[in-house]
């Protein structure tokens, strides 16, 4: 029975892992591709995440530098969305992609969306969850303990939950961001299917992220139960 559950498992892992070395090939690739080709309007990034918000109702955002590449995020301590290096000043396609997507971020916070707030609300357990998870589950084997495996199997599990959440919160922003590159007009077509490539390839990196994080929970819960199942 182990060695049907190894094998079940080892069969799933593999296409996962090669779905996330696609979607990490993918992302910079698309990233760069589209870094070298600048929209015909001249619309940098800050201006793109500005029209984004403009076009939401959402005057309170600040939109600032940071250093790094596809370091961009928006944070909602400080309410500010940071753009990095190749994305702030640049009139690039994918500047004008990734600094909207980050802007539909701002957005949700400001329209109360239902998955972000969901997410905001179990950020301090799924961090405990991240910390201690692993401790339990060593424990656990090494004192072939079930209670304080299953405490890991638990704990680990949150992680898996707010990768859930995450998906939807991402996929909706970059629908908010194509919507209104849409109707404001700050690419044509063709620079459009450039923006949501770049937006595509982004996403598939949580989905994968999201696959191998319940393949690793399929892991634990076939172990805790190969071990139950010994003790009997």
């Amino acid at each position: 029975m182990r060695f049907y559950y190894d094998a079940i498992y080892w069969i799933i892992l593999i296409p996962v892992l090669i779905l996330s070395v696609y979607a990490q090939i993918k992302v910079s690739s698309s990233f760069n591709h589209y870094s070298r080709q600048r929209n015909r309007r001249g619309v940098t990034g800050a201006q793109a995440a500005y029209e984004v918000l403009r076009a939401h109702g959402v005057h309170d955002v600040a939109i600032r530098p940071c250093r790094g590449e596809l370091t961009d995020h928006y944070d909602p301590r400080d309410n500010t969305i940071y753009l990095s290096e190749p994305v702030y000043n640049a009139d690039t396609v994918a500047a004008v992609g990734v600094a909207a997507h980050e802007a539909g971020h701002a957005v949700q916070y400001a329209v109360g969306y239902g998955p972000v707030r969901i997410r905001s609300a179990i950020i301090p357990v799924t961090q405990f969850g991240s910390k201690f998870a692993f401790v339990a589950l060593m424990l656990g084997l090494v004192l072939y303990s079930q209670p304080v495996f299953a405490i890991g199997i638990v704990l680990f599990g949150l992680t898996s939950l707010f990768q859930l959440v995450t998906l939807p919160v991402e996929f909706d922003a970059s629908a908010r961001a194509l919507g209104t590159i849409d109707g404001t007009n700050l690419l044509d077509g063709d620079e459009r299917k450039g923006a949501k490539k770049v937006l595509t390839a982004a996403a598939l990196t949580y989905v994968a992220a999201l696959l191998m994080s319940l393949l690793q929970l399929l892991r634990y819960l076939l172990i805790f139960a190969g071990r139950d199942n010994r003790r009997r």
